[in-house]
């Protein structure tokens, strides 16, 4: 469970475009604190976890468990941006792609 934690942690991290040591400072750890967290070995407090969903505007249930409460929303506003039509052609070749990788 930590390595996954890590892992959604470094992923918050890179998506910010942050290197491990702006990062860390954020949160008001080290560089090389966060290096273990991010790699399973350590883990946030519970003080640390709220400023990271703070500053991420992500909730805890996302950081621990991977759970965004948020999808549909946010799903919502990306295709927003598309036609009917784009959508439609986007669903037949997921549909498409998804037949392919279960045949192979």
């Amino acid at each position: 469970m930590k390595e996954e934690i890590g892992k959604r942690i470094e992923c918050v991290r890179k998506n910010m475009n942050m290197n491990k040591e702006d990062f860390a400072k954020m949160l008001g750890i080290t560089g090389q604190y966060l290096g273990t967290v991010e790699h399973g070995k350590s883990c946030l407090s519970y003080e640390k976890l709220k400023i990271l969903c703070d500053l991420t505007h992500l909730s805890a249930d996302y950081i621990l468990f991977g759970k965004n409460e948020h999808i549909k929303e946010e799903t919502k506003s990306v295709l927003s941006e598309f036609t009917d039509n784009q959508i439609q052609e986007a669903c037949t070749t997921l549909g498409d792609l998804a037949i392919f990788i279960k045949n192979n």
